[in-house]
């Protein structure tokens, strides 16, 4: 989802700041554990991440799909203080810090990415497999069969806006190039190194014209934002919104939905409306990194996230579980919750593994040359 000097040079260059692990943590039982039947059950799981007694995670902001209720709820269940580092950063950022780290214990344990930072990681063997309990009633299609990474919560892109500050909100990408908007529209983060400005771009470029497999008009719509003075070049948050400095985000409806409950005791009306002319949809994912310093206590994580209490903790925060219709089914899905999520008329569109890796690469080539 670290001020410290040392953490910086470590993801630019791997230097080794922090110590190794105190043991080999990957020829551990429970670094090689590719279920929580591998351990014993549940009940060995916890006593192992106990007696680790941490778990470090990268990049989970507290207003992110509910994160800060999620690390509270751990925490407080299991007696595990969870170090979350730099949680306003990028996926990027996560991967080069898992990629960096190797034999520290300031690794990251577990790993929650869009689809294509995480097949980066698979390709770069950094991922442990592991099969959560749940596993079973999650479609194929929302994991990888030898279980290195699986979907955790997903969302759509939509526009949010501060209907007091602008005098009629978006409902489209078409009416983000209407001149009223100068210098009003904002992405969360850089679409070179954050998947949800990455699956705007996506977005953009369905409702222009292309496709899962060209997100060239992508591109050119927000050069064409740009050069229309609409784009404005800061990464949209909460605070940012509440200053007035980005009061229109192209950002996941999970995001801007619980921005808006936040925002509203500030006094701003904050508007969400998932574009007609761009419906987009991702999942992004969780994995265990193989050379995690807390191998119990990042699989006790994954075993929290995708349990009934942890699915209703995104569920909470507007996301969409990947366990949500099995646990509409069975009855333990938080039905309050589910009935706040916004109606999507249609069926959205979402990239492949392939092809968002593909858009990832045309994405960091043509970034700069599209609002630079």
């Amino acid at each position: 989802m670290a001020a410290a000097a040392c953490a910086l040079a470590v993801v630019a260059t791997a230097a080794g700041c922090g110590s190794a692990p105190t043991a080999d943590a990957q020829s551990s039982e429970a670094g090689k554990a590719g279920s929580v039947a591998d351990l014993g059950g549940l009940d060995k799981l916890v006593e192992a991440a106990k007696k680790e007694g941490k778990l470090n995670v990268y990049a989970l902001a507290p207003d992110w799909a509910n994160y800060g209720e999620m690390i509270a709820a751990f925490e407080k269940k299991y007696g595990i203080k969870v170090n979350n580092e730099n949680p306003g950063g990028s996926s990027q950022q996560a991967l080069n810090a898992a990629a960096k780290r190797k034999g520290q214990d300031r690794a990251v344990d577990a790993l929650d990415l869009g689809t294509a930072y995480m097949q980066d990681a698979k390709a770069k063997k950094l991922l442990a497999p592991y099969k959560v309990k749940g596993w079973d009633s999650i479609p194929d299609e929302q994991k990888q069969a030898d279980g290195s990474f699986l979907n955790n919560y997903g969302g759509y892109i939509s526009i949010g806006c501060d209907a007091k500050a602008v005098k009629e909100c978006p409902e489209t990408f078409k009416d983000l190039l209407k001149p009223q908007y100068k210098n009003k529209v904002a992405l969360n983060g850089n679409p070179t190194e954050s998947s949800s400005a990455l699956s705007a771009v996506f977005a953009a470029s369905l409702a222009d014209g292309g496709s899962l497999d060209d997100i060239q008009p992508g591109l050119d719509f927000f050069k064409k934002l740009k050069a229309k003075g609409n784009y404005v070049p800061a990464e949209s948050t909460l605070a940012t919104i509440q200053k007035g400095e980005t009061p229109i985000s192209i950002d996941w409806d999970y995001l801007n939905l619980g921005y808006g409950d936040k925002l509203k005791a500030k006094g701003v009306d904050w508007k969400v409306t998932v574009p007609s002319d761009g419906q987009y949809s991702l999942y992004y994912n969780q994995g265990v990194n193989k050379y995690a310093p807390h191998p119990a206590a990042a699989r006790l994580w994954l075993e929290f996230i995708y349990s009934p209490e942890g699915q209703n903790i995104w569920l909470k925060g507007y996301s969409r579980p990947a366990l949500l219709e099995p646990m509409e089914k069975d009855g333990t899905a938080d039905k309050a919750s589910a009935d706040k999520l916004p109606d999507v008329s249609g069926t959205p569109k979402s990239a492949s593994t392939e092809q968002e890796a593909d858009a990832k690469e045309k994405v960091v080539q043509g970034w700069g040359k599209a609002v630079g």
